[in-house]
């Protein structure tokens, strides 16, 4: 892959990033690009499905079509070919022609029939359990060149590196919606707390206690005793729950 082609591709890969919100919308958008860019190196339409792979199980996930998913899947029925290879062996495996390789003969067979000769499978790095390959699909046999095989490996580099952030950014998102959930559970607590304040004439430790001692003496969350003293100041029921 050329400087400015690979300038080019990690610009798109980080605008895919940018404007997706989960990690399978990503991998979608990505076997998208993975094709579009192997098609302009190759002047011939490129197919690609994305098989992730996660603590030994793996599966097909997204693909650049609903015929690229489809392609995918044929291997993952079978249990075996280039890609699963390119998987176990973290390295590129390419089928040039499914005519005279031997290697896989009932992939091969069931890929002829779907009107494919030829694949490459491009394994990308996620993490210590987990592992992607971008499965290229040409309808022609030896379409996939030393060229274009050192092309896919420069935007699987790319694309590997931004896959590992866009798992990152899901996680921290996760975690976003943690953090929130934390920050609207104290914030109930401490509205409670100025409930039991104003009704008590009390300070705020000493409403925090009070609030710490009905908590325990229920066996509820903090958080879920507030809630509910929160419920019940509408109905001005606050006195009798908060004492015990």
């Amino acid at each position: 892959m050329s400087h400015h082609a690979g300038d080019g591709a990690a610009l798109q890969l980080q605008d895919l990033i940018m404007d997706t919100e989960n990690v399978e919308d990503f991998l979608d958008r990505l076997a998208g690009l993975a094709a579009a860019t192997l098609s302009r190196s190759v002047g011939a339409e490129i197919e690609c499905g994305v098989t992730l792979q996660r603590r030994k199980r793996t599966m097909t996930v997204a693909g650049s079509s609903p015929r690229a998913v489809a392609l995918d899947r044929i291997e993952q029925s079978i249990g075996n070919g280039p890609c699963l290879a390119a998987l176990r062996a973290k390295s590129i495996v390419l089928l040039a022609d499914v005519d005279t390789d031997t290697r896989w003969p009932e992939y091969q067979q069931q890929l002829a029939v779907q009107g494919c000769r030829s694949t490459l499978g491009v394994p990308l790095e996620i993490g210590e359990d987990a592992a992607a390959a971008l499965n290229f699909f040409a309808a022609d046999a030896g379409r996939f060149t030393e060229e274009t095989v050192a092309e896919a490996a420069g935007f699987a580099d790319l694309a590997g590196r931004a896959l590992r952030l866009a798992v990152r950014i899901g996680t921290a998102q996760a975690r976003a919606a943690d953090l929130q959930a934390a920050m609207e559970h104290r914030t109930a607590i401490d509205l409670a707390c100025g409930v039991i304040m104003a009704q008590n004439r009390c300070s705020q430790d000493e409403a925090m206690a009070i609030l710490t001692k009905v908590s325990s003496n229920r066996n509820q969350k903090l958080r879920d005793v507030a809630a509910e003293i929160l419920r019940n100041l509408q109905g001005q029921e606050v006195r009798t729950h908060f004492e015990g």
